[in-house]
């Protein structure tokens, strides 16, 4: 049970990073990201790629922060002629080029078969060390994340975001650079998932292309409307609910007369019942996110 607690603090901590990025562009800046996996995958085979290499972790680290950061930018750069659903789709698009891309090239990526054997910071420890370790870490940089996150919103450039939100064409009218923030908005956000990405893939020591379908993306929205969308501590409480639920429906067989294989299944079936029941009954999510207001009265 200790080990199974271990696990998913960890892995809830991992995808409350990724939450925390797709709630920069989603929650606060409005921009539906359907490729959001993208991010989390270019950090988890940099990882893999150089380790594969024989380079560092760490060296794998920050090449994934590097190239989500200019993917980014890219993206970022895509969306200044595209309105927010087409560039919806573009990003979905983008994402399963990635994949696809990943699983055809096997000697680079290892194709379909991926990459294993991927050492991190842990490697070498016992078992208990290592997941305690992992928990630590994971758990760190989900705490500097939240605190990003705040610092950014906080400040002006997190009110011009909320104004692109909820009135893009008056933002531009008052003369900020709509295009310029959205690409700083994804390099910021970005490589958070690719950081996410690449905790990820060291902690269970591999990365393939089926880690990269587009359920990923929306498993990570879902996170965000359960928790609340724009707000921080939402998407992490949200990462949390939703992998207790995911996680924890892989015990049900060994409750209910059910065969195994329908276990993923049912799974999906209950994060869907999960969603429907936030939308059509607290669709603020758990907690709400709170705007600022200003007293009229003198």
């Amino acid at each position: 049970m200790l080990d199974f607690l271990l696990y998913l603090v960890t892995v809830a901590a991992i995808y409350g990073l990724l939450a925390i990025s797709l709630n920069l562009q989603a929650g606060v800046t409005g921009l539906l990201n359907f490729g959001h996996v993208a991010f989390f995958g270019v950090g988890a085979y940099a990882t893999g790629i150089v380790a594969l290499h024989g380079g560092h972790w760490v060296l794998g680290v920050l090449v994934g922060i590097v190239a989500a950061a200019v993917l980014g930018a890219a993206v970022g750069r895509i969306g200044r002629t595209l309105a927010a659903d087409y560039w919806a789709i573009v990003t979905l698009a983008i994402a399963e080029c990635l994949r696809l891309i990943a699983t055809n090239e096997t000697e680079l990526t290892g194709g379909a078969q991926g990459i294993g054997g991927i050492a991190g910071p842990f490697t070498g420890l016992s078992t208990t060390a290592a997941s305690i370790g992992w928990i630590v870490t994971a758990l760190g940089l989900l705490a500097a994340g939240w605190w990003l996150a705040e610092r950014l919103t906080a400040i002006q450039f997190g009110r011009v975001l909320r104004l692109l939100r909820e009135q893009p064409l008056l933002a531009e009218s008052l003369g900020h650079n709509v295009t310029g923030a959205k690409v700083r908005l994804l390099m910021i956000a970005a490589p958070i998932a690719a950081v996410g990405g690449s905790v990820y893939t060291m902690y269970i020591s591999f990365i393939g292309p089926n880690q990269l379908l587009p359920i990923e993306t929306f498993l990570i929205f879902t996170m965000l409307i359960v928790g609340g969308m724009g707000n921080t501590s939402g998407a992490i409480l949200g990462a949390l609910a939703v992998q207790l639920v995911y996680t924890g429906t892989r015990f049900i067989k060994d409750y209910l007369p059910i065969p195994a294989e329908s276990a993923g299944s049912i799974r999906l079936l209950l994060i869907g019942v999960m969603l429907t029941a936030f939308l059509m009954f607290k669709p603020s999510g758990l907690i709400p996110e709170r705007l600022r207001r200003v007293d009229a009265r003198h």
